[in-house]
C-alpha cells in the first residue's frame, strides 16, 4: 500500500510538472503574439512583423520569429521552477534560522540533553529537523540497551543516512528541469540564430540589389534569438547552482548533526565502562 501511495504521489507530481511546462509555453506564446505583436509596437499602417517602431524593444523581440515564444516559455519555466524550489528549500530549512538551530541542537547533544534536542527539532520542523530527530529517537532507543554495543553507533549513523535519503528527493525535485533548461536555452537560441542567418543570406543571394529590409530582418531575428537563449540559459545556470549550494548546505548540516550524535553516544558509552 505504501508503494502504491508513493507511486500515485509521484505520478500526480509528474502530471503537475507537465501541466506547468505546457502552461509556460502557452503563456510565452500569448505574450509573444498579443503583447509583443501588438499594433502599438509598430509603425501605423505597417505590417507589424516588418516595421517595428524605432527603439521599441517589444516590437524588435517579436521579429525574432517562431523560436521566440518557445524561448519565452523556457524563460518562464526557469522563473516558475526557481520560485517553487526557493519555497520548498526554505521550508526544508525550517522555521528559525538554520545556523542558530544547528548550534542549539548540537549544544544539547554534546551536553547529553537529548529530550531538549528533540523538542528543538519539533519546534524547527522541516527536512533537516526531521532527519536529526530520527537519529535522536534512535539514540534514545539505543541508550535503553545500556550502551553495550559498537553496532549501536552504526545503527544511529544508518538511521540518519536513511532519513536523509528520504528527504533528498523532495529537495532535488525539478533540479533536473533547471539543468536541462541550461542546455535547451542555448540550443534554442542557436536554432533561432541559424534560422535568422538563413533568411539574411537568402536576402543577399537574391538577384539584383539585395533586399535590405529582409537582410535586416534576418540579422535582427538571429541576434534576438541569441540574446533570449543566452538570457534563459544564464538564469538557469545561476538558479541551478544557487539551489545546489543550498541543498549541499542542508545535507552538510544533517551530516554534522549525525556525527555529533554518534560521538555523544560513544562518549557516554565509554564513560560507563
Amino acid at each position: 500500500m505504501a508503494n502504491v501511495k508513493k507511486d500515485n504521489g509521484s505520478n500526480g507530481g509528474g502530471m503537475i510538472t507537465g501541466i506547468i511546462i505546457v502552461a509556460c509555453i502557452i503563456v510565452g506564446t500569448l505574450v509573444w503574439k498579443f503583447i509583443m505583436g501588438a499594433e502599438s509596437n509598430f509603425e501605423p499602417g505597417s505590417f507589424n512583423s516588418e516595421h517595428p517602431k524605432p527603439i521599441n524593444t517589444l516590437g524588435m523581440v517579436y521579429m525574432g520569429g517562431f523560436i521566440v515564444p518557445i524561448l519565452l516559455g523556457m524563460l518562464l519555466m526557469v522563473i516558475v521552477f526557481s520560485f517553487e524550489r526557493f519555497f520548498v528549500i526554505s521550508k526544508a530549512a525550517g522555521k528559525a534560522n538554520l545556523d542558530k538551530f544547528m548550534n542549539n541542537v548540537q549544544g544539547h547533544i554534546k551536553e547529553g540533553r537529548i529530550d531538549d534536542a528533540i523538542d528543538a527539532c519539533d519546534k524547527q520542523k522541516g527536512s533537516v529537523a526531521n532527519a536529526i530527530k530520527s537519529a535522536l529517537v534512535k539514540f534514545q532507543d539505543v541508550k535503553k540497551e545500556g550502551f553495550n554495543s559498537e553496532e549501536a553507533a552504526e545503527m544511529i549513523h544508518k538511521e540518519i543516512e536513511e532519513a536523509t535519503t528520504l528527504e533528498m528527493p523532495m529537495l532535488e525535485k525539478h533540479m533536473t528541469i533547471l539543468s536541462t533548461l541550461v542546455s535547451l536555452g542555448t540550443l534554442g537560441g542557436l536554432l533561432g540564430t541559424v534560422s535568422g542567418m538563413i533568411k539574411a543570406f537568402g536576402a543577399l543571394a537574391s538577384s539584383g540589389t539585395p533586399d535590405q529590409a529582409a537582410l535586416a530582418t534576418g540579422i535582427s531575428e538571429a541576434l534576438i534569438n541569441t540574446a533570449t537563449g543566452i538570457a534563459t540559459s544564464a538564469l538557469a545556470i545561476v538558479m541551478y547552482n544557487f539551489f545546489n549550494s543550498k541543498i549541499d548546505s542542508l545535507t552538510y548540516s544533517i551530516d554534522e548533526a549525525g556525527t555529533s550524535i554518534v560521538n555523544t553516544y560513544r562518549r557516554l558509552r565509554g564513560s560507563l565502562k
